[in-house]
């Protein structure tokens, strides 16, 4: 089968480097699956799941914010916030959700908190799924 070189970066530094198959992932304007030969695209990446197949393997990551460009065979993922579901620790995402569940429970918070325990939530919600979903 054919594939195209992807590179996964974030502020962690280099997650991935090689030839993949396949990869989906979600953008802010819905999820997107690339495959060998794409056209030239680039998208803002949203919150979710992002799925890697290579000749050897499918892994599964939570993925949040950054970019997606696809080149000349080449894609590049230069996310905010990346994280194979081996890595995540699923306790302590659902402690963040039970956080920031409790925070948006009351009716103290400002527009621009509410905000932030939104985006909590969701960040929270996106890691359980990804470290719960079987392979």
């Amino acid at each position: 089968m054919s594939s195209f070189h992807l590179t996964i970066v974030c502020p962690d530094g280099c997650l991935f480097d090689g030839d993949a198959q396949f990869i989906k992932l979600r953008t802010t304007e819905g999820d997107v699956g690339i495959l060998p030969n794409h056209i030239s695209y680039t998208a803002a990446i949203g919150m979710g799941e992002c799925e890697v197949q290579t000749e050897e393997q499918r892994r599964l990551a939570a993925c949040i914010g950054g970019i997606v460009s696809v080149a000349d065979n080449e894609v590049s993922v230069i996310s905010t916030t990346f994280e194979w579901k081996e890595d995540i620790d699923a306790d302590r995402a659902r402690a963040s959700l039970q956080r920031a569940e409790n925070a948006l429970a009351g009716d103290d918070l400002s527009g621009p908190e509410r905000q932030v325990y939104e985006a909590r939530k969701r960040r929270a919600l996106v890691r359980i799924g990804v470290a719960e979903k079987t392979v």
